[in-house]
């Protein structure tokens, strides 16, 4: 069922890194919900593995000295969901790994895994480019830290060199505190179904809450890759809440969103959904930060 030339049970990340400097055609599997799949269809057919699952110290959730949230790569999408830390400070990712598959996904499925495959319709992707997560990899060299923006470059394409992994994934507290969130998915089925398109809201308000201190507006499916909207958070940065702003800050994400047609959806109907999943998201986002439009 599952064509594998080897598979190799790495015992530390070192033990991995050096591993795949060893075997430089080898493919990294952790819970094994795509790559195996990819193997059962062919696609990975006499594949090499090296397998990062047992190592627990990629494993969880932390609240760093400083206020930062440092989140492990080999976390479940059902640990995220649950963590307290996560529930506390950025519940609106646990809310969005939340909407990825089934049970059984969500209890395999790591978030790492999530964002290494590339893919613009990743639901966790869009919700950590609204709170400027950074992501943190590590090779022989050593580690280097990088904005999450910057690690995606094409579709499927992400900037992991030969012989690196993703050891962690940090959204710092500049970035989320006073922030409040919303993720909103479009699939053409409640339950596991990839995402149509994706929006992801954070909004932090001014004292008053009667204005927009700060937005960050993201999007899955909205091009090749998960993106931010800069028109659309520049047109509501710094103004006073209404209900015409809000409409004219969906209108503004569509300046920068370019999706395709497939087989879920047209490119018209992806940029309705953009224009009307924004300003529902905002709205969410209001309410959640104690303001009112």
């Amino acid at each position: 069922m599952f064509d594998i030339k080897d598979i190799y049970e790495a015992k530390s990340v070192k033990d991995a890194v050096s591993h795949l400097e060893a075997h430089p055609n080898a493919k990294i599997i952790a819970g094994g919900s795509d790559v195996l799949i990819k193997i059962r269809e062919g696609k990975l057919a006499g594949c090499e593995l090296v397998s990062i699952f047992k190592l627990d110290e990629l494993r969880g959730v932390e609240l760093t000295m400083q206020g930062d949230i440092k989140i492990k790569p080999l976390t479940s999408f059902s640990h995220i969901t649950n963590d307290p830390v996560i529930k506390r400070y950025v519940g609106v990712l646990g809310e969005a790994v939340d909407q990825v598959g089934g049970p059984q996904i969500r209890n395999i499925g790591t978030i790492g895994g999530n964002i290494c495959n590339g893919v613009t319709s990743a639901d966790s992707a869009s919700t950590l480019f609204a709170f400027d997560a950074e992501v943190e990899i590590t090779g022989s060299e050593g580690t280097r830290l990088i904005p999450i923006k910057d690690f995606y470059k094409g579709p499927g394409q992400v900037d992991l060199k030969p012989a690196e992994i993703l050891t962690a994934i940090y959204v710092r507290k500049a970035s989320y505190e006073g922030y409040f969130g919303s993720y909103i998915k479009y699939s053409m089925r409640k339950a596991m179904d990839i995402a149509t398109l994706g929006c992801s809201v954070n909004v932090k308000l001014t004292e008053d809450k009667k204005a927009f201190e700060d937005i960050r507006i993201a999007f899955g499916v909205a091009g090749p890759v998960p993106m931010r909207s800069p028109s659309a958070e520049s047109a509501g940065r710094g103004k006073k809440i209404n209900a015409e702003l809000i409409e004219s800050i969906g209108k503004a994400a569509l300046e920068d969103v370019n999706p395709r047609t497939s087989w879920r959806a047209s490119r018209e109907f992806r940029l309705q959904l953009v224009e009307e999943l924004t300003k529902r998201a905002l709205k969410k986002s209001i309410e959640l930060a104690g303001g009112a439009y």
